[in-house]
């Protein structure tokens, strides 16, 4: 008889960032737990408090049902706790989400110890409207896509393609919604733009600003931080070339560029230009753009939508991404077979073995 077993990898490390602080643990722990394993948390050292007050809450979970709290077991801290859990052979899976270049560090000493990671990297998301677009449902989607969460999802749009017929008319109604997007205290109603996570990201934002003038960026919109209390930026909308390099890299704050194309196959070779491959969506009405589009000249991102936002539907499917966005699946129909160990099983029933040719036992 011949079967396949799947059973538990053991322990389950999740490495967390500060945006979606939840969600992402949820993805990866959710999973892990059902499959049979333990999970060792270490969330982002901005957000400690979330770290503290969702391990109580598993741990009571756990509790309830006669299984031990530590089965689920989180730390705060920096850097030092994360590159232990890499380096820690007892750890046979790392699910590390965070930017590319912390990404690779953690692949790279993981693999060092021939242990599997599970990457959920950056993202510099795309989204093209052609010609025969709905310009209303694509203006919405932008705006959505792009001011939505501050910028700070992996899944942001931070380029925005628009063909040469539409240019204008995309660019005017985004820039008269622009003007009214209402900046503050996100819990209250009607705020869409809340703060960066952290002064250093308001500095961050500042510094990208110069560097983008610096290659010919031109401010249509915003391009400021805000004076006064808390990390406040302006929505910035930037007219620029998609040559220019500070366009293949990810800011993490509400910047959209703005890039001028003029057919459908310029259009798919500016998206696939970056290094990161997560999220993508085109506008159009158009049926044969659209097979093309999720076949395999089309998008090369994980995540290939069609007129809906980069950060639109993804949730329940398998979410993450490809090239430097790190390869990773979350969710998604097979997306527990990451979590445990494949074995490929024989059983002999019968009394004979016939493998030994000329060979007389007696």
């Amino acid at each position: 008889m011949m079967l396949e077993m799947w059973n538990p990898l053991g322990i389950v490390g999740v490495i967390t960032a500060f945006n979606f602080p939840c969600a992402v643990l949820g993805w990866n722990a959710c999973i892990a737990l059902v499959c049979g394993n333990c999970v060792v948390w270490k969330g982002a050292p901005t957000t400690p408090l979330i770290t503290i007050a969702m391990t109580k809450l598993v741990a009571e979970v756990l509790e309830k049902n006669n299984l031990p709290g530590a089965i689920f077991t989180a730390m705060c801290g920096g850097a030092e706790i994360g590159e232990a859990i890499a380096k820690d052979t007892r750890i046979p899976l790392v699910s590390f989400t965070g930017s590319s270049k912390v990404g690779l560090k953690v692949q790279q000493t993981v693999s060092a110890r021939s242990g599997k990671t599970l990457l959920e990297l950056s993202g510099n998301n795309a989204i093209i409207v052609m010609e025969d677009a709905d310009i209303q449902l694509a203006a919405r989607s932008v705006l959505f896509a792009a001011v939505g969460t501050a910028g700070q999802r992996c899944t942001t749009c931070r380029r925005l393609l628009l063909h040469e017929r539409v240019y204008d008319k995309v660019l005017e109604q985004l820039l008269t919604s622009y003007k009214q997007v209402k900046i503050g205290d996100p819990l209250e109603k009607g705020t869409l733009l809340g703060p960066l996570h952290t002064p250093e990201s308001k500095k961050n934002f500042e510094k990208g600003i110069e560097v983008i003038k610096s290659q010919g960026g031109k401010i249509l919109t915003g391009g400021k931080a805000i004076e006064g209390e808390g990390n406040f930026v302006e929505p910035t909308i930037i007219e620029i070339s998609s040559d220019a390099s500070v366009v293949k890299e990810e800011l993490f704050a509400p910047v959209l560029y703005a890039l001028k194309f003029k057919s459908f196959e310029e259009a798919v070779a500016i998206n696939n230009s970056v290094p990161q491959g997560l999220s993508s969506s085109i506008f159009t009405r158009n049926p044969e753009n659209i097979f093309k589009w999720i076949g395999p000249m089309g998008s090369d991102c994980g995540i290939v939508n069609v007129n809906i936002p980069t950060n639109g539907a993804e949730i329940g499917g398998a979410f993450g991404g490809e090239k430097a966005t790190g390869g990773g699946r979350e969710a998604g129909s097979d997306s527990w077979k990451q979590y445990m160990r494949r074995s490929t099983c024989t059983i002999n029933y019968g009394n004979e073995l016939p493998l030994a040719q000329g060979i007389n036992f007696g």
